[in-house]
């Protein structure tokens, strides 16, 4: 990693962390809790996993990088337990195409955000390819969306806004590792999800299914997304993660047979090719 330029290092990073968290919905379908329990276990069992990871690396350094990430590691705390939470009710309120057409702004109010408090401004290639990518998803999503509930499509928006906001600080804080306020964030959002939770049981292929989704879709991936952009700017690490919404289907496919849409892979194919070829764009020019 020495060897590598910060551009090829945020991306690879950026496109590891996307990768291990495709198959995420597959496991959501795959697992037979409630929601809740979802959330409860998708937040205390990364909390556990990358503390525990972290404690024998940094050993009781882990609770003083907490302590000096300030007022960054306040604000990206808040921002990525707000995130995981709001994610879940909004797709509970709302149609799920509704919520992840307003996830897929997550990459424009980056860029806006950027531009405001880091002076960071986008390329007209960036610029570009968060157009195209955003145009991609609502084609994908077109026939799906539905007026829904206002309440479910505002918490939708804050979720994009909460992904924004937490990219940017990251940004904002490069010299400050953000990881401990991220396990800090985990631990909120399962001591939220307490107060809705209906059952702690894990039975059956559960038991395999939850733990495997929760340490290989969650913890190691929320891990990278925090350093990444420490490298790159917010608004190409979001870029990145538009690419779940097209790969997650096709393991659901593969797994399940639930054969995605024509949009999906016609949309797919748009997104994937764009985010292809501006990568490669700015590899070169790093």
């Amino acid at each position: 990693m020495n060897n590598l330029s910060d551009q090829q290092k945020g991306s690879l990073l950026a496109f590891v962390a996307v990768m291990f968290i495709t198959p995420d919905s597959l496991f959501i379908r795959l697992s037979s809790i409630d929601t809740w329990s979802l959330v409860f276990y998708r937040g205390i069992i990364p909390f556990f996993t990358v503390l525990i990871g972290m404690l024998i690396i940094y050993k009781l350094n882990f609770f003083k990088m907490l302590i000096t990430s300030g007022h960054h590691g306040l604000i990206y705390i808040t921002t990525f337990s707000i995130t995981n939470i709001t994610f879940v009710v909004s797709i509970q309120n709302t149609n799920v195409a509704n919520t992840l057409v307003m996830i897929a702004m997550a990459p424009m109010l980056s860029a806006i955000l950027g531009a405001i408090f880091l002076k960071e401004i986008p390329n007209l290639k960036t610029w570009v390819a968060i157009a195209i990518t955003f145009m991609a998803a609502v084609y994908i999503f077109y026939d799906s969306l539905k007026l829904g509930s206002f309440y479910g499509d505002i918490l939708g928006f804050i979720t994009a806004v909460g992904l924004a906001v937490g990219a940017v600080t990251i940004r904002s804080a490069k010299k400050k590792n953000l990881v401990p306020a991220a396990v800090v964030g985990k631990l909120f959002v399962a001591i939220f999800a307490m107060f809705f939770i209906e059952s702690y049981v894990l039975a059956d292929r559960d038991l395999i299914i939850v733990p495997l989704m929760c340490i290989m879709c969650v913890a190691i991936p929320f891990v990278m997304v925090t350093i990444a952009p420490r490298f790159i700017p917010a608004e190409e690490v979001n870029l990145f993660f538009l690419l779940e919404t097209i790969i997650g289907p096709f393991w659901v496919w593969m797994v399940i047979k639930e054969q995605p849409s024509i949009e999906t892979i016609q949309g797919g194919a748009i997104i994937i090719l764009t985010i292809a070829i501006h990568s490669f764009l700015k590899l070169k020019k790093s």
